[in-house]
């Protein structure tokens, strides 16, 4: 599947803030001014000054809408839900070069609020997923105590775990020495 470089980085912001949420014991990460103050800047977010406790409440409401759409179980559902987001944060699509990109797409309106930002542009990455027949990809981690979401964009759609290295592995590795244990119970 080929997804242009913009589309990618806003699924992977999605991404980012979705495992912000709490879930299967780990904390939330999105509390307060300076939370969302690090999330924007880890996900280099452009024309975001002044943050707010206001700017949290509504990042996390944008945060929920966007669980949801994960968890849809069907693509109605989904567009429903990715079209009601991207409504209420008023889209303004517009053509930009900023801080050394070539020319993208912006979704959102100038000076528009981070939760306006996300929910535009985040819903619309999440759009052009459903449009190319692809919500299949939109996961949880298969690990019984992670749950973290991710996109699965390889090949053949056989991801089943946000990160390869510690929960995939980690799981291999317990399946590996049960069946050692298995065997040497033999």
């Amino acid at each position: 599947m080929l997804i242009n470089h913009d589309t990618r980085h806003a699924l992977d912001v999605v991404v980012d803030l979705l495992n912000t949420a709490p879930d299967s014991g780990s904390p939330d990460t999105l509390r307060d001014v300076e939370e969302l103050r690090a999330y924007v800047r880890r996900n280099h977010f452009s024309g975001v000054d002044a943050l707010t406790d206001e700017d949290v409440a509504a990042v996390r409401r944008v945060r929920d809408q966007l669980g949801r759409i994960f968890a849809a179980t069907d693509v109605r559902t989904a567009s429903a839900l990715v079209n009601a987001l991207v409504a209420e944060a008023g889209t303004t699509p517009q053509l930009t070069d900023h801080d050394g990109h070539d020319w993208h797409v912006h979704y959102f309106a100038p000076g528009a609020s981070v939760a306006d930002h996300l929910a535009a542009d985040g819903g619309m990455a999440l759009g052009f997923l459903l449009v190319a027949g692809e919500r299949e990809r939109l996961r949880r981690c298969a690990a019984p105590d992670c749950g973290r979401a991710f996109i699965d964009l390889s090949r053949n759609r056989s991801r089943r775990y946000c990160d390869s290295r510690t929960c995939g592995n980690r799981l291999h590795v317990a399946a590996y020495r049960a069946r050692q244990r298995e065997a040497a119970g033999s």
